[in-house]
C-alpha cells in the first residue's frame, strides 16, 4: 500500500476519535449539571429519593442546634414558602438567619436532609465594594 494512503488513512481514523470524544464530552458535560430550586419549586417537584440543590435565605428564627444536627428552614426569596432542613456537616462562618445559602438535599418522605459538608453561604453584598468608590 502507497505510504501517502496510509497516513491519510491514519488521519482520518484520528481525526473521527477525537471528534466522537469532543461530542461526547460536551454532552456529557451539559447533562451533568443539576439545576437549583428554590423552597416553591422543590416542594412542587420533590419525589422520595430525589437529590436536590436548595437555594435560598434561611427563615429568620428558624435556625436551631439538637446535638450535632443543624435545623434550620429555607424560604423562597420571592414567595412566603420555607422548606425545613436537618443537616449535619461543616457550616460556614457566615451562616445565619437571613442570608442567602446553597445546600444538596435529598427528599426523604417530606424530610429534607442535607448532604454533609454540602452547606454553602453566598457573601452579603456588605463585601462588595461599593460602585463608584473608587473613581
Amino acid at each position: 500500500m502507497d505510504p501517502s494512503r496510509k497516513r491519510a488513512i491514519r488521519l482520518s481514523v484520528a481525526l473521527t476519535a477525537a471528534l466522537l470524544l469532543a461530542t461526547s464530552l460536551i454532552y456529557v458535560s451539559f447533562n451533568a449539571g443539576r439545576d437549583e430550586f428554590t423552597a416553591s419549586q422543590l416542594l412542587k417537584r420533590a419525589q422520595p429519593g430525589g437529590q436536590y440543590i436548595l437555594a435560598g435565605t434561611v427563615l429568620d428564627g428558624s435556625v436551631r442546634y439538637v446535638g450535632a444536627k443543624l435545623y434550620f428552614s429555607i424560604r423562597d426569596p420571592k414567595q412566603h414558602v420555607a422548606v425545613p432542613v436537618r443537616y449535619s456537616g461543616i457550616v460556614p462562618d457566615p451562616f445565619a438567619a437571613g442570608r442567602a445559602v446553597l445546600v444538596n438535599v435529598t427528599d426523604e418522605h417530606g424530610t429534607f436532609v442535607g448532604e454533609p459538608n454540602s452547606l454553602t453561604t453566598k457573601c452579603p453584598s456588605k463585601y462588595q465594594a461599593a460602585s463608584g468608590a473608587y473613581s
